[in-house]
């Protein structure tokens, strides 16, 4: 791997690590453990080799922030070629935008993680399901949404909970028992 694209993954591991970072307030004393530090031979040869210009200050790392680099480095390794593309696609894409829509991108990050289980396949099957319209349908309700006030805003969502109760799939039946019948002889 030539010195451009270990600088590139670096990047791209910093920024994948720079979110969780960004997203966890100080955590009262006391209230949790602290993050265990992650010794340097404690990581593949592969991994060490990605993370080789960490290497000299690693001790010197907070554990957070070596675990982080530890799981990226283990997430880029497990990358087939396409997939390590996508992700330098979408690192590229990341730093081009201005720093508060980033903000405003972890802000919502923070928010889907916050919610209940439910709740975040709701949202990951309303994405997909937005992903599967055409683009012109697609286009038309991002216009919609983005010209709507706050209450038209509102009411749109419950409508589209009206209509998702009114679609969903109805809840298995249990059958009903028969009366039981005096056994003749």
């Amino acid at each position: 791997m030539n010195n451009k694209h270990r600088s590139m993954l670096l990047a791209l591991l910093l920024a994948v690590g720079a979110p969780v970072f960004a997203q966890q307030p100080p955590s009262p004393p006391g209230a949790t453990a602290p993050a265990e530090r992650v010794p340097w031979t404690s990581l593949s040869p592969d991994q060490q080799k990605l993370l080789s210009r960490f290497g000299n200050q690693w001790s010197s790392l907070p554990p957070e922030r070596q675990q982080a680099l530890a799981r990226g480095s283990q997430r880029w390794l497990g990358m087939s070629p396409d997939q390590r593309g996508l992700a330098r696609q979408r690192f590229n894409q990341w730093h081009s935008l201005p720093p508060d829509q980033r903000e405003a991108l972890r802000q919502r990050w923070q928010k889907f993680q916050s919610l209940p289980p439910n709740e975040q396949a709701s949202v990951r099957q309303n994405y997909h399901r937005f992903q599967q319209l055409p683009p012109e349908q697609r286009k038309e309700l991002r216009e919609r949404w983005h010209n709507a006030s706050p209450a038209q805003r509102q009411q749109m969502l419950q409508q589209s909970r009206e209509h998702r109760m009114q679609h969903a799939p109805a809840p298995p039946r249990m059958p009903r028992s028969l009366p039981s019948r005096p056994r003749s002889r």
